[in-house]
């Protein structure tokens, strides 16, 4: 049980953020990377995806980045998160020694179709399967375009809450509730989460906004008003959305720290650590960090004060 200014972030980066980044980054830079990530604190990690590397390039050392770090993640007490598309990817990343996985069913049919050429109650067959083989691994199912679909199909809030349900129903520990397309404003993210606190606890939602138009933040806030204690974001805030070429990606851990610590909450990441993840990623990664407190310099975004001179 967590306190009401108890707030977990799952770190993205490595598998969000680096996803789409065209040149490949090599192994070793990516495990120092995701090293100083659990040295910062972040105590839930999304360290890759077992997809096909025909699809996804960037991710084709899935295994042998659990394989290296899980040691260090166990005795860090880490939770180390694989994302899967089907149950060979599921098996796989099980076999690989990760904790948990994340499944994504999109709450658009006309996204799930064009994502995964299924329709949303295929995906739930396939994610039911993929449930009865992960014993001790937990299972994270992430429901995408929750805020806004890129087909604009608009999806009745009834039916994010239907999903949401049956997907915890079906075997899911956590639902997250996922801005695909970086869409989302404060209003529609009240309403939504109106309607699907009033359903489901609050501690089984997570959120993952992106910060395309510029609102991550904003949007943040009026979640935790309606009681949500757990996020996602990316060092750097790197990844986003592949429909808005050139514009932010997630809500970057360091501006999302910011904001929290600056209020009040209370989290089990270093704003310092997270710092030196940043540092890392400026000069292993080919993408540009584009977070407001990466701008104030490393000892600023550090920690508030902190500098001499």
């Amino acid at each position: 049980m967590i306190g009401m200014k108890d707030v977990s972030i799952t770190e993205v980066g490595p598998r969000d953020g680096f996803q789409n980044i065209k040149t490949f980054i090599e192994t070793e830079d990516k495990l120092e990377i995701i090293r100083r990530m659990i040295d910062s604190g972040v105590k839930h990690l999304e360290v890759t995806s077992f997809v096909h590397p025909k699809w996804v390039p960037q991710m084709r050392d899935a295994e042998t980045v659990v394989s290296s770090i899980r040691t260090y993640a166990a005795a860090k007490n880490l939770e180390l998160i694989a994302l899967v598309p089907n149950k060979f990817g599921a098996l796989k990343a099980k076999a690989a020694g990760v904790d948990a996985i994340t499944y994504v069913i999109s709450v658009s049919e006309a996204h799930n179709k064009a994502n995964v050429n299924r329709t949303i109650d295929e995906s739930f067959e396939a994610f039911k399967g993929i449930v009865g083989e992960m014993g001790k691994v937990k299972i994270r199912l992430a429901l995408a375009t929750t805020f806004g679909c890129p087909f604009n199909e608009v999806v009745p809030v009834e039916r994010i809450v239907s999903i949401a349900e049956r997907g915890l129903r079906a075997g899911a520990d956590k639902v997250i509730l996922a801005d695909t397309i970086g869409v989302a404003d404060p209003m529609k993210v009240e309403r939504i989460l109106k309607a699907v606190t009033a359903q489901i606890d609050p501690s089984k939602l997570i959120v993952h906004f992106h910060d395309t138009r510029g609102m991550a933040l904003a949007n943040t806030l009026v979640a935790l008003n309606a009681g949500i204690r757990n996020f996602e974001a990316a060092s750097g805030g790197l990844g986003g959305c592949p429909f808005a070429p050139g514009a932010a990606g997630n809500v970057a851990m360091e501006d999302l720290l910011n904001m929290l610590h600056a209020m009040g909450y209370q989290t089990s990441i270093s704003p310092e650590g997270i710092a030196h993840v940043v540092e890392a990623i400026a000069q292993k990664v080919d993408a540009p960090i584009i977070s407001h407190m990466s701008k104030l310099g490393s000892c600023d975004m550090a920690a508030e004060g902190t500098c001499n001179g």
